[in-house]
């Protein structure tokens, strides 16, 4: 029973509307990142001078497989991929991203957009979806946007890393406690489940909310939760490389 709180499982977050928050450079753009994906030499090096223009770290590159040998760093980012691009195309490079299990914003740019490809998009999780020519502000406001969100992914993900931690420090009937009783199970349910007394699974689920340091049994629950759903961390894109075929 407790194999599913190893396995951590992803569930990719779609987006169907954009997030509303508030354009503060000075807070998104603190240890930030933005990889530019666009085969156009001009609107790269554009993109680069705008975006270091208000502190933020950038590079670029002029196709997706030129990302496969990046490290990712521990940071907030975003994506900003062009939809047309040589090879493969930027859709394409999303839902290949999806399937590796990286979770990092995506905002698109185009100059052919269609209604559709922006639904297709934006039903994949992108952020926004931007028309060119676009003006300055539209980008910067996307971007912040973009960090902001993935500044919350991984807050989440480091809570997860550190309960995942605090879980492998119980023994095998401890999970199996903690995955029974979070699961809505009382005491006396438990004991004949695993073929106990309940006096012995007082024990067990008091020495599991003390190595889980858990407040409460919703604290306890919630803990389970964030176990069953974050996804394991990706720390290199060339990782797609071992899972896909490019």
């Amino acid at each position: 029973m407790s194999r599913k709180y190893e396995r951590l499982l992803l569930r990719p977050t779609q987006s169907y509307a954009r997030p509303v928050a508030a354009p503060i450079y000075a807070r998104a753009t603190q240890d930030a990142f933005v990889f530019i994906v666009e085969d156009d030499l001009s609107m790269r090096e554009g993109l680069v001078d705008l975006l270091e223009s208000v502190g933020l770290q950038s590079r670029a590159f002029s196709s997706p497989t030129e990302l496969l040998n990046m490290e990712l760093p521990d940071l907030a980012g975003c994506f900003v991929l062009d939809i047309r691009l040589p090879g493969i195309s930027g859709l394409d490079f999303q839902a290949r991203l999806v399937a590796a299990g990286v979770r990092i914003p995506i905002i698109f740019m185009t100059g052919h957009a269609d209604v559709p490809m922006a639904v297709k998009a934006m039903k994949a999780g992108a952020v926004d979806f931007l028309t060119k020519p676009f003006r300055e502000q539209e980008m910067l406001d996307a971007v912040t946007r973009a960090i902001e969100l993935d500044g919350m992914r991984l807050d989440s993900d480091r809570q997860a890393i550190e309960t995942f931690a605090r879980f492998q420090t119980l023994s095998e009937r401890e999970r199996e406690v903690m995955d029974l009783v979070t699961a809505g199970l009382m005491n006396k349910q438990v004991a004949g489940r695993i073929g106990v007394v309940e006096s012995t699974v007082k024990i067990y689920r008091a020495q599991v909310m003390r190595r889980m340091r858990a407040q409460s049994l919703a604290d306890l629950v919630r803990m389970a939760e964030l176990l069953r759903s974050a996804p394991a961390p990706i720390t290199s894109l060339g990782v797609m490389a071992d899972r896909l075929k490019w």
